[in-house]
């Protein structure tokens, strides 16, 4: 009996914001590949987030390291994405005090 050697495409998607998410759950590719950066095996992202399988994490890593120019410029753009919508928020809700005037709305007891 011979093995049947396959191509299987990587278990990413895209969903409508054009966040790229791992093996059907909402778990950015974002996360997985920081905590792989920051020296998480596979089995240890798996058990950092339940919903994800082991092999859709082995199949992201893998993805990673053979294209890593490609994600490395997706994971800057979503940096800059980051920024920009901190500032947007930001300038809408001034965040200064804010622990002081949640606390004062605060019921007494």
């Amino acid at each position: 009996m011979s093995l049947m050697i396959s191509t299987e495409s990587p278990p990413l998607t895209s969903d409508a914001a054009g966040v790229i998410r791992v093996g059907g759950t909402r778990v950015s590719f974002d996360s997985g590949v920081f905590a792989f950066l920051d020296g998480s095996t596979p089995e240890e992202i798996a058990q950092q987030y339940p919903t994800l399988n082991l092999a859709d994490v082995y199949g992201a890593v893998t993805y990673y390291l053979n294209h890593r120019d490609e994600v490395t410029a997706y994971l800057r753009d979503r940096q800059t994405q980051r920024e920009q919508i901190r500032k947007e928020v930001e300038g809408r809700f001034d965040p200064t005090g804010l622990r002081d005037r949640l606390l004062a709305m605060r019921p007494t007891s």
